[in-house]
Order: structure tokens, then sequence, then C-alpha cells
């Protein structure tokens, strides 16, 4: 029985602080007295000798850091060999992946600077392998000239035991039971261990339910192999809660406590009946609201009363942890319960910096220097020695001098433990045991097969990575003692250094030539229900809109003609600042937009925001390839006597015809365009959405667009072939139909006089290239966005998915369970994922599509819809891919199978369907990549080589050239559409990013 929870206490901080507030405090409360500092020096630098001096050892995560460098080519391939090899089935593939990361780095040269026996093993293996792939062979002419050097199995072999020899190292045992037979002491000092069972975050309920059985039955075998020992001094268990939930989001909180917080109940009764440690582990910063409510209802649970071995992780790198602390002592003070509680400095922060700048948030959530970390660690540990004993502090760090620190605040009282990584450390506290044997420490100790182990190893290596970082220098004997002995207060040194130098505000981040469009996050819950607030109190009234006839097209051709000469002459700075102005006021009626978007449009909470955004940054950008396009008159060289000059115009009147399924954005984006050129524009909405493009249109002449300037045309097709066929317009923008766009097209081909231009953005047959080096949660989570999101409604939604036919199973298997996990139903609710298809007659377009594909293709998922005009996610299995002729446009997914050898066919294919709007690709081989790239003439290629298991990066086929959720490289420029452009966004976050951005730092 679980307490109420109008008892318990809410957890209230700020998602992301100002660090220049926090730091103030911080800095205040760092400053210890001279004798202090003097013993902190001496104990660290015993520790730090003793990491120096320690010759003779099979080698870890220190070692292997120092020998193959992040900032290094060498280092980079290996972390991507070890992220994926070992998890790819099939030989070619395997060769391929092989010969590629070992060509990236000089291998075959490397002398190692280490005597540990992993480190040797792994370079003589990784060399012998790099030694018969000679400088100028293509991929395609290695793999038959291996065979016959050496033989292809041997070089297969090789690189894959240097893999296994260095995951060997860092996983305790591949099952508990193994685990728990190494862990059995050779002394009368047993070792604590916490037991970590590895896997990614559940993508399906039967990912869920597996990792709940691996937790309950570790439970168990810990349980019964540990001895009579009281806690502290027991074993404990690390839980991940994304591993017990397949949708672990903000808002899906309804569904996570009546599902989740039910299922970590158990798992802490099984702990409580053996009195082991159990930790909550912690998870991104979108979700500490989410897990400290999860772990409220636990732990206040009825049925743990009396047990002390609850606990959660704290992450230091968070600007919240502090305020984190404050909330579990008075949870535990209310229940009066004791807690244990593990502190960390963190291991996502790259994901959490790219996804604050994708969302647009006002700062970041965690701290942007590593020394605001450790200060803000040392400050955390010091609250959390405070509240002994009702708090029980661990300590998980490698830092000498963060050791050092903590052993002189705890004052000898005891009453805490510290924590390192299975693999790490080993050095520092071997010194630490033998100079303090009374104190305890803990071993972190991942358990699970090589293949799952080694997401988890590149997430450390991410984390200990960067150059600043105590584990990368501690062993170096040319870095000086008194550069580790450096406190964070003095790397920081004033308030106003909190901030990393070359890291923007999200805001920042296309400064200086537009500011980012504003984001709300989820994840923050007071910042949630007041944009939900806000959204039920706009109530958009859909009024009824008159068409216009098309006899009236020439009117309002000739009304935008007399407009055109004013609005021409308006300078090109005075038309930006309209712009500017008009996504300022985009963003003030965020609200409103989305209550239009949902009422209107059919779009969920997240889309709807997406839009808003997406609008906003069309403005921006605009405005400022304007301020550079339209500046004046460019003077040109020319021969003596002579003056030439350059400058760009208006062509007349634009005929802007946008699309129901982004009624804002793109709509916004076509007449924001040809307006900044100099052109008057007759918009004309889609007929399914004219209340958005009204709303629209008032926005912009209220930011100052002349109504002579900008017109509204509403109506259904009729009007607008009756404004593409008038003879005074002077270009189409139009995004929808292919075959509309055809038509458009032939209308104005047949035109005497100027020869007018169409830009025109279609959909069609956008796929999705998948091989075996792959992650499948990544290709889950961005196959699930692209597919099924915005119920399937985007020009460039994935349509056709090619996966390598070794993984195929797994793969599908994992999407599917996935697309099941998806709630359809009514928009408003912020729970729902997939909303309805915008009218009847397209759920019945999509239906009669479905009927079809029952009888020529295998089923792999068929979801169920609600009543009204809902369509379920489908996924179909296609023989070959020429069965998908033309575009289905709602949440469907076709797949098709191909062999390792077969990708050339797979590009053939595609190229074939004679569309190229969008892209994906999801590999770890970069030749791979760089080869379809140059084959296929797509306009938006989206690649997806992050190696861990985080999901970043830009969505997937997400939005429309400047899609607000997040960087893209370039844009539809209607501005100057002289080239084929194409935009390729290569998700590389979390791939060394912490090391290149502290690269220097201190």
């Amino acid at each position: 029985m679980t307490s109420d929870a109008t008892s318990l206490p809410q957890f209230k901080a700020p998602y992301a602080p100002d660090d220049r507030v926090i730091a103030t405090g911080l800095l205040e409360t760092a400053r210890l007295d001279a004798a202090q500092e003097e013993r902190i020096d001496r104990s660290a630098t015993r520790l730090i000798d003793a990491i120096r001096a320690n010759d003779d050892r099979l080698g870890g995560v220190e070692d292997m850091l120092r020998e193959f460098a992040l900032s290094t080519k060498e280092g980079l391939a290996l972390m991507v060999l070890a992220e994926a090899l070992l998890r790819v089935p099939d030989a070619r593939t395997a060769d391929h992946f092989i010969e590629d990361k070992l060509g990236q780095g000089d291998f075959l040269h490397h002398e190692t600077q280490s005597s540990a026996f992993l480190v040797n093993a792994s370079a003589w293996a990784l060399g012998m392998s790099a030694r018969v792939i000679q400088p100028g062979e293509t991929p395609q002419g290695t793999i038959g000239r291996l065979a016959k050097r050496l033989g292809v199995p041997a070089v297969r072999a090789a690189t894959r035991q240097a893999m296994r020899l260095m995951g060997s190292h860092f996983v305790l045992g591949e099952t508990i039971e193994a685990a728990l037979a190494r862990a059995q002491p050779d002394s009368s000092r047993a070792p604590r261990y916490s037991y970590d069972m590895l896997g990614e975050g559940a993508r399906t309920a039967a990912d869920a339910e597996r990792y709940f059985n691996s937790y309950a039955s570790a439970i168990e075998a810990i349980g019964r192999a540990a001895d009579r020992r009281p806690l502290p001094d027991r074993p404990g268990i690390s839980v991940k809660l994304s591993a017990l939930h397949p949708r672990y989001e903000a808002v899906s909180h309804s569904r996570v406590m009546t599902e989740l917080a039910p299922r970590l109940i158990d798992l802490a009764q099984r702990a409580k009946a053996y009195d082991l440690n159990f930790t909550v582990d912690a998870e991104e910063a979108d979700r500490l609201e989410l897990s400290l409510d999860v772990i409220a209802a636990a732990f206040s649970d009825a049925s743990l009363a009396g047990w002390d071995g609850f606990g959660l992780a704290i992450q230091a790198y968070q600007k919240r942890a502090g305020d984190v602390i404050d909330y579990v002592n008075s949870l535990a003070q209310t229940l009066d319960r004791r807690m244990m509680v593990r502190l960390v400095k963190g291991a996502y922060w790259d994901t959490e910096i790219k996804r604050a700048q994708e969302r647009g948030l006002d700062d970041y959530p965690v701290f942007s220097r590593k020394a605001m970390t450790d200060l803000n660690y040392i400050a955390c540990a010091q609250k959390l020695l405070t509240l002994r004993p009702r708090i029980f502090p661990q300590f998980a760090t490698h830092n000498a001098l963060t050791v050092a620190t903590i052993l002189e605040l705890a004052d000898d009282k005891g009453g805490f433990e510290f924590q390192r990584l299975h693999g790490m450390g080993e050095a520092l506290y071997a010194q630490l045991s033998d100079d303090r044997p009374e104190l305890a420490y803990r071993t972190y100790a991942p358990v699970g097969s090589h293949r799952d182990l080694l997401a988890y190893l590149v997430r450390r290596l991410l984390e200990n990575g960067a150059n600043s970082s105590f584990v990368a220098l501690a062993a170096d004997d040319k870095v000086p003692v008194t550069r580790l002995l450096r406190r964070p207060a003095a790397i920081i040194g004033t308030p106003d250094q909190a901030r990393h130098p070359n890291i923007r505000l999200p805001r920042d981040l296309y400064r200086p030539q537009r500011t980012n469009s504003r984001g709300i996050e989820f994840g923050d819950r007071s910042a949630l229900n007041k944009l939900l607030s806000d959204v039920a109190a706009s109530k958009p009234v859909i009024n009824e809109i008159a068409d216009m006839s098309p006899e009236t097209a020439s009117d309002i051709v000739a009304a935008a003609r007399a407009g055109f000469k004013a609005w021409s002459a308006t300078a090109g700075k005075t038309r930006a600042e309209i712009l500017e102005k008009a996504a300022a006021l985009l963003e003030q009626r965020t609200a409103h937009f989305i209550a239009l978007l949902q009422s209107e449009g059919g779009k969920t909470l997240d889309d709807a925001l997406s839009e808003v955004r997406e609008a906003a940054d069309f403005c921006r950008y605009y405005a400022a390839e304007g301020r550079k396009l339209f500046g004046g008159i460019e003077e040109m060289p020319g021969p003596t006597g002579e003056s030439n000059a350059l400058r760009l115009r208006g062509r007349g009147v634009f005929i802007a015809i946008s699309p129901w399924n982004f009624p804002l954005a793109i709509f916004s984006g076509q007449v924001t365009a040809a307006l900044m050129a100099g052109n008057t524009v007759v918009a004309k909405p889609a007929e399914q959405t004219p209340l958005i493009g009204a709303e629209a249109v008032r926005l912009l002449h209220e930011a100052g667009i002349p109504s002579s300037a900008l017109h509204l045309a509403q109506g259904d097709g009729r009007i607008g072939a009756a404004l593409t066929a008038h003879p005074d317009i002077a270009g189409v923008v139009f995004t929808g139909s292919t075959e509309v766009a055809r038509s458009i097209n032939r209308t104005l081909a047949a035109k005497d006089g100027p020869i007018v231009p169409l830009i025109a953005e279609t959909g069609g047959i956008n796929a999705m290239i998948v091989d075996a080096t792959a992650l499948p949660e990544q290709v889950a989570d961005d196959v699930v966005t692209s597919a099924f999101r915005s119920a399937g409604q985007r020009c460039s939604a994935l349509r056709l998915l090619f996966i390598q036919d070794d993984v195929a199973d797994r793969m599908i298997e994992m999407i599917s369970g996935a697309a099941n996990e998806l709630k359809i139903g009514d928009v408003r609710d912020p729970s729902v994922h997939v909303g309805p298809v915008i009218d009847a007659e397209a759920k019945q377009r999509l239906d009669a599509h479905i009927a079809r594909m029952k009888k020529q293709a295998r089923v792999h998922f068929a979801g169920q819809a609600p009543e009204g005009n809902y369509v379920a996610p489908h996924i179909f299995e296609l023989s070959d891919a020429d069965q998908l002729t033309e575009e289905v446009f709602g949440p469907i997914l076709h797949v098709v199978r191909y062999p390792a050898d077969g990708l050339a066919r797979v590009l053939q294919s595609i190229e074939r369907s004679g569309y190229g709007l969008t892209l994906g690709i999801h590999s770890r081989i970069d030749d791979t990549i760089e080869d379809v790239i140059d084959r296929l003439s797509v306009g938006n290629i989206y690649v997806n080589r992050n190696m861990i298991g985080a999901v970043v990066g830009v969505q997937p086929f997400g939005g429309h050239g400047l899609s607000g959720t997040g960087p893209k490289a370039g844009g539809p420029h209607y501005l100057t559409r002289f080239a084929a452009e194409q935009t390729v966004t290569v998700n590389t976050a979390a791939t060394g990013g912490n090391a290149a951005l502290m690269s220097g730092e201190e």
C-alpha cells in the first residue's frame, strides 16, 4: 500500500538555472582553510603517485584512454569498432567494417606506451589486422588480397578477439552467476559490489518484461549468495527505469505511474527480502522529474518500511543536483526512513548539450564546463555528509583530488562509502585501502554479454574521455601533479567564467545569422503545465471561411500587382526586420497556434510545437539571408571607364500554395521567402486548414507586411488552378502531391510570354537503408518517429525501409513492438503519439491500401485504431521494392530485406523510384555512407552513426528545410533557386564531442 501522494513533498526546481547564479553559491561554499587544503594536497598526491607507480597490471579504461585517446583517429576508430563489431552477425559486413575503421588510423605503426597486458594485446591484434590492409587499396579489392595474404577469417578473428579482450576486463561476468563467482572474496575483508545488468532502454513491452525478469533473477541470485553482514556492507543491484517501460517519457506520466511504479515496488520488495542495496540509476535530464515521481511512489510504499537499502543515483553535472538532494532528504524525513544516495558526475553530457540545442531551451540543464561539475560534486558531497545518518552517501569517483577532498570534509565520522567502476580506479582504491583500511568502497560491476557491454564501455570512454579529465591525465607522468591538484574553484575563478566560452546557449546556436526558435521542455513539469493551460485557454473558434471563386482570381492578382512597386522598393533591411518581428509574434502566440494546429490539423502536442518553431525559423532564416542578398548594390569589377553593379529584385506576384500537413510552417516558409525577395504574394492555404492560413496572414500583416503585398485566397483546387493559370503572375511556389505539381508545371509551360518559375516540393517513396552495424534501438526510434509520428502525413516521412537480411528479424520485431506502444487518439491529450489523418477521404485511401497489402505482402504489425478518422500504424514486408509504386501518405511502413552483397541493387531500386526528397542511412561504415550519398541525388539525407544508445539528433525526415527540431545545413532557398540542393545531416552526437569541446579548456 503506497502512502498518500498528496502528503509527500513535491520536487520543484528550475529546469535549467543560470550557471553564474549557481557558481556564486558554489564558489562560496568551496572555501577551506589552509590546513585543510594542505591535508587534501598530501592525500591526493599520495593517490596520484600510486596511480603512476602501478606498472604491473592487466590494464583498465585509464590505460586504453591514454593509449588510444579520443582526440586521435585511432581512438575514435577503436571506439566505433568496440561499440558495434560484436553485434555484426555476417562475415562480409564485419570484414568491411573492420577494414573501414582500421584504415582510419595508423594501427600499423602504433607503438604502445603502456605496459598493461590488455593494451598491448589489443594493440597487437589491431596492428596485425591493419598490417595486411595496404594504403590505396579499394574496399572491393582488399578483401580478395587479404584472403591471399593471411586469410579473411584470421583478420576477422584477430579484430573480434581484440574487442572481446577489451570487453572481458570491463564486465564482471556475462551472467549474474559468473559475476558472483568472480566476485567471491579471496580475503576476510570481502569487497562490496553493486551489479548492473547491461542493456539499453526498453523499446517494446517484451523488452521491458525481459529486463524485469533479468533484474528479478539477479536479485534472487545475489541475495542467495550474500553473507550475513548487515547493510550497508552488503551487495546491491542497480536498476534502470527506462529499461522497465517502453514509453518512459514525461508526456506518458500517467501510464508510467500506473505500469512502471508497481514493477519497481515489486523489485524493491525482492531486494528488501535479502536486505540488499537497491539503487535506481539516473536518466537523462528530461526524465528527472518523472524518475523522482516513480521513486517516491515506490519508496513510500508501506511494504518497504524498515529497510535501509533503497537508493538512487544523482548526477552532479545536472544543475538541479543540489535540489534533488534536498528533495530526497525531505522525502526520507516525511516517511521517517533512511535512503542511500550514489553521487556520480554523469555520463550523458554530449546528449544533454545537443538535446537542449535542438529543443531551443533557454539554457542547459547541465554545466557546460567540467570544472563546474567537479565544483558542484564537492558541494553536493558536503550536503550529503551533513545529512548522515538519514542519508547514506555513496561517492562514485576516480578522481584522486575529489577523494581527498571528501575525506577531509567527512571528519572521520564514517557513514559513507566510495564507489568505482569495475575495470577503473583499481590503483587509486588499492592505495586508499592500504592507507585507510576502515574506509569502505563498492565496485559498480556490469553484468552481461560482450555484445551488450560494448555500448556501455563506449559511454564510459566518453564520460572519462575529455582531454582535461582527471582519468585521462592522472597516469601521464608528463602532466605535473600540481596541475592535477588545481581546485575546480581556481579553474572557474569568478561566476562570469562558469560557462564554457565555446558552447553557445541554445538560443544562440545559429548566431550571428539568426536566433534559434524557442522551444519548451516537456520534461519540465511547470513549463509543460503552463503550455497545456495556455493551449486550453486559447479555444480557437473554427469560423466559416468563405471560399473565393475562380472568377475572382484576376481581381486578387491585380491587387497584388498594384502593391508590387511599393513593396519591391522597400529596403531589404526593412523587410528583414518585419519578418523578425513576425517570428517574435509567432513565439509569443505559441499556445494559440498549437490550439489551431490541433483542432484544425490534428497535430499532437510535440508536432504542433515543432511546427510553430519551424515557422519562426523560416521567418528568421529568410530575414537573415535577405539581409545579405538584398542589402544593396554590389559593385562588380570591370574595364577602365566602366561601372558594373549587381542587385537582386523581386519578380512580381508569386502564388504560394501550401499543404494541409504543415499548414503553418510550410505556409510561412513559402510566403516569407517570396516576400523577402521583394515579391508580392497571393497565399492559398489548403482547403482543409483555412483558419491557420488566415491567422498566419493576419500575424504577418500585424508584423508590418502591407495588406497590398500579401493577399489571402481561400478555396479548393479550382481557385489554385485559376491563380496559377493567370497570365500576370511571376512565379509559383507549391508543396503537395507530385500529380498536382505536374499539372501546375504543364499550365505554366503552356503560357506565352515570360517563362514563369515553379518552385515545387513534393513527396515520394522516401527510403531508409539499415545495415548490420546499426544499433537496433536507434533504428527503432528513428523508424517509428519518421514512419508513424504525424500519422505518417509528412512529405518526408519514411515509406520504404531496407534492412540487411542478417539482422532483419530482430530489427523488424523491435520496430513492430515499438509501434505497438504508440498511443492513438485525441491530440489534446499530451500522451497521444498518433492523431487522426486529415479527413475521411484520406482514411478511405489508406484503408484500401492496407487491405491490398494484407493480400499481397507479409503483415508484421497491424495496429488498432479508435473510431473516427484514425489509421493505426501498419508494417508490411514486400518481396521486392517495385511492389510499392506510389507514395502512401499515412502511417504505413513497407520493409524490404537485402543481402549483405545487395546494396548496389538497393540503390538501383531507389533510383528507379524517381523520387529524391529524403533518405535515411543507419551504418557505422563510413565508406558505405559516402558511397550511398555519392550515388543518390537526394535532397535531404539523414545519417545516424551515433555510437551509443542515447536517442539524439535531428528528427529523421523531421520537417521541411529549417525545422525547429534541430540544426540543419541548409533549407529550401526560394530566394536564389539556381542549383539543386542537398542537405546531409549526420548524427554524430556522443562520438567524442565531450573530448573535442573540453579540449584545452583548462
